[in-house]
């Protein structure tokens, strides 16, 4: 079954999270970008709060150039707050597979998500290597909130290819993207371990605004609770890969 992960910008939006059903709260500023890093007393507050009570994560900013010394050093910062994984994304640049090979130094550690975006033409084969480098999961997202949505930019068939080939590598698999409850049906037939949502918790659809309460009901109700967490798979060796 999927579970839901719920985007927060403070410790009274992760209570609500919380409160709602939700399987996974994100520490991420949305004003700062797709993965915009939350200010760094208002993550250790949510953790020194919520750690231990539900599963968290944490964004660790947006990184386009994907500069592998800067993005490293965001990433150590991150996990140094004390969360469960930490989500790095991959910006369909030459330095991805630089970048995914330098975090091996940092996986016996930290449970890292790579987030890849659907309107930058992400490298699917990325996937062995992430395997290889012992990451966590992946995820699709979208990078440009102004823009189309995740099913806006990849059909259902695309979609069902990625989550399935990435969970036969034993990765974690997420999907996000400026999506709505429309989209939640047709995502849950696609057996991810988890769908992600942000604009659609907030007043107006607006990522930037706080917690609409009835919004983060519907999205709740439209997934079926999980009685087991979502992000929680076995990891496969490189010589397992199919």
């Amino acid at each position: 079954m999927t579970g839901m992960l719920a985007s927060v910008t403070s410790l009274d939006e992760a209570r609500l999270a919380i409160e709602a059903g939700a399987d996974v709260v994100d520490l991420k500023d949305p004003a700062r970008g797709a993965l915009g890093a939350l200010e760094a007393w208002i993550a250790r507050e949510i953790v020194t709060a919520l750690g231990g009570k539900v599963t968290l994560s944490a964004t660790v900013g947006d990184f386009p150039s994907m500069d592998v010394g800067e993005v490293l050093a965001a990433a150590r910062r991150t996990a140094d707050l004390g969360v469960d994984f930490v989500k790095v994304g991959f910006f369909g640049t030459p330095r991805d597979v630089e970048c995914v090979r330098a975090f091996m130094s940092l996986t016996s550690e930290t449970r890292l998500i790579a987030v890849q975006f659907a309107d930058l033409a992400p490298d699917l084969d990325l996937c062995e290597r992430l395997v290889e480098a012992r990451f966590a999961g992946v995820m699709l997202d979208t990078a440009r909130k102004e823009g189309p949505g995740l099913r806006g930019l990849l059909n259902q068939s695309q979609l069902s290819r990625f989550v399935r080939r990435a969970q036969a590598l034993g990765l974690i698999t997420g999907l996000a993207g400026k999506l709505r409850l429309a989209d939640i049906a047709p995502l849950l037939d696609l057996g991810p371990d988890y769908i992600g949502f942000r604009g659609a918790l907030c007043a107006q659809h607006q990522r930037s605004a706080g917690f609409d309460i009835q919004a983060l009901r519907s999205v709740r109700v439209a997934i079926p609770a999980r009685a087991s967490n979502p992000l929680r798979r076995p990891r496969v060796s490189a010589g397992q890969m199919p």
